[in-house]
């Protein structure tokens, strides 16, 4: 963890406004709308949809797990941090554009360019939340994640607003747009580029890359990160709170990141939800996430990270039964709110976590294999969910298996070791 003197407002600001830029992609393309509309009228029919979609979450997945480490070390040991980050940053933004031009009877073309958006979207978070180290203060750590992840849902939130209210309603049509070929649907993803680029422009102006030497030639660059990248792998064995963070995260943030991928999709082959109806759901759930990090973002400071995520574990994992036997649309909104209350604190509790055990100047490096254990079985969750969805007939069996994921998540996390990861970050 750095030690920091002061605290610098715009850096705070622009570092929290990439989470309020990026939620867009993660509401309306990933959770609510677009996987929605790719299910039920770009694929064959939803059982065959629900598979497509799941293999195209799970290959980027894996291409995540395969690229953090590697340009974390490239980062870091050249002092590209900030470059790294607009580079996915302006990918992503470009990938989801082009959703907007793939029409029904197209998933293969809507699957390739959802994992180029997709992979380039998760990319960018890793070098995002290496600053966090750099920009909170060590008493503040934990409320600083929330307030991200708190903004975060707010722009979702306002990204869902628009959509409800000027996009989607196709029979006063907004600038022509209509429901033919899905265009009122496929339109979102253009609202979503434009969203994650406008709120996107304060990490230009305000969040600076902290002076770092850096290598001259991009040979020696290459070299000298492959080097890093070897050292990382024995140091992280060194770590041994970090490793142990970082492998009960590869269960309980795989089981997280497949209700969020999956719950649109649920909500409507399952439950018979109306676009209109997913939106007003994705606008509850944001509500009560929004709130529910940026409560648990004081909590974390006071009770610590560790015991958030853990009560976050349990309660996750009462949703996802309740999510599976529910009889009504009632009983799954009830599964939702407690999924949107509690999925914020999880994630920002386990960032401010391993922001503490993170070792000075290797911020990059151990984010990006943060993001590995992120996505390295990330894969798992959305197969066995498609797998199950096919051999069962049926989203139920698909999704209890998600219950799994948090309770072996949490049984490992009971292993950390807090205060020993906090000691040992500030020895090195």
């Amino acid at each position: 963890m750095h030690t920091k003197k002061s605290t610098d407002g715009k850096a705070i600001f622009a570092w929290a406004m990439y989470d309020f830029a990026n939620s867009a992609f993660t509401t309306l393309v990933i959770t609510f709308i677009y996987s929605a509309f790719f299910v039920s009228q770009i694929a064959e029919n939803g059982i065959v949809g629900t598979s497509l979609w799941s293999n195209g979450i799970s290959i980027s997945a894996l291409l995540i797990a395969l690229l953090s480490p590697i340009f974390g070390a490239i980062a870091d040991s050249g002092g590209y941090r900030k470059k790294m980050l607009l580079f996915w940053t302006y990918l992503s933004i470009i990938a989801t554009f082009m959703l907007y031009t793939v029409l029904p009877g197209e998933p293969m073309k809507a699957i390739l360019w959802l994992i180029i958006a997709n992979v380039a979207f998760e990319m960018g978070i890793v070098f995002n939340n290496a600053f966090l180290p750099d920009v909170a203060p060590p008493e503040k750590v934990g409320r600083i994640s929330g307030y991200g992840w708190a903004v975060g849902y707010l722009g979702g939130l306002l990204a869902l607003f628009i959509a409800l209210g000027f996009v989607l309603p196709a029979d006063n049509p907004f600038w022509g747009v209509t429901q033919e070929m899905g265009k009122n649907i496929r339109v979102t993803n253009i609202l979503v580029a434009v969203w994650f680029l406008v709120f996107s422009l304060p990490v230009i102006f305000w969040l600076e890359e902290s002076k770092k030497k850096k290598t001259e030639k991009s040979q020696a660059l290459i070299k000298q990160s492959i080097k890093q990248i070897r050292e990382t792998f024995r140091e992280v064995r060194k770590y041994r709170q970090i490793v142990r963070l970082l492998v009960a995260r590869l269960f309980y943030n795989d089981g997280l990141l497949t209700v969020f991928t999956f719950g649109g999709v649920y909500a409507k082959e399952t439950f018979g939800f109306t676009f209109d109806e997913i939106i007003a759901f994705g606008i509850v759930l944001n509500v009560m996430a929004g709130l529910g990090a940026f409560i648990f973002g004081y909590i974390d400071d006071k009770v610590g990270a560790k015991n958030t995520i853990q009560v976050s574990n349990v309660v996750l994992s009462i949703a996802i039964i309740v999510a599976v036997f529910a009889p009504t649309k009632f009983w799954f909104w009830i599964a939702g709110i407690l999924v949107g209350i509690f999925s914020g604190p999880n994630q920002s509790a386990s960032r401010s976590l391993m922001a503490r055990f993170v070792p000075l100047k290797k911020d990059s490096e151990f984010f990006g294999f943060y993001a590995f254990s992120g996505k390295a079985t990330a894969f798992l969750g959305p197969l066995l969910l498609g797998k199950l969805t096919l051999i069962f007939a049926s989203q139920r069996a698909g999704i209890a298996v998600l219950l799994l994921f948090f309770i072996v998540g949490g049984y490992l996390l009971m292993k950390v070791d807090v205060e020993e990861g906090i000691k040992i970050a500030k020895m090195n």
